[in-house]
């Protein structure tokens, strides 16, 4: 494929830390690439831009500490999913929402997911946000992009 760049992971790094929005791709999804910025820094324009110009499912990538934390079981314990990509319930902020539907509404409910000061009665379920649980070993367990979004934001700092 002439004429296609790819970034380093450490201008990865740098751009998810400043804020910005990141294309993952890998060899396993066809081409099909996900849009990746850090959570603690979705707002509702970002919500927006991803519905908009990635199809509309938000996914919101979570460690399996933080999956417990806020007390979200795997919708299927043992997927036998194509990906292995480990969907929990689709959550939504308890508090500071109205249909939960807008990208505000969706801004809100990441924020509140991943706020350590967040528990389980912070979130109602179903919701519009569907977190994915990354396994522990990160990408040198499983080369998936909920994986990478969960390295390279902890490698950000965030």
């Amino acid at each position: 494929m002439s004429g296609l760049a790819f970034n380093t992971i450490p201008q990865l790094i740098e751009a998810i830390g400043a804020g910005r929005m990141v294309v993952i791709t890998d060899d396993e999804h066809n081409g099909e690439g996900s849009l990746l910025m850090a959570a603690e820094q979705a707002g509702a324009e970002a919500v927006t831009f991803m519905a908009v110009q990635a199809g509309g499912l938000i996914c919101l990538a979570l460690t399996e500490q933080r999956c417990r934390a806020l007390g979200l079981d795997l919708m299927v314990p043992n997927s036998r999913a194509q990906h292995g990509v480990g969907f929990t319930r689709s959550i939504e902020a308890a508090t500071g929402v109205s249909t939960g539907i807008s990208a505000a509404d969706r801004a809100r409910s990441i924020q509140v997911a991943v706020d350590p000061a967040s528990g389980p009665a912070d979130l109602v379920q179903p919701g519009h946000i569907f977190p994915v649980q990354a396994l522990p070993g990160g990408v040198m367990q499983r080369a998936g992009h909920v994986e990478a979004a969960c390295d390279l934001t902890r490698l950000a700092g965030l």
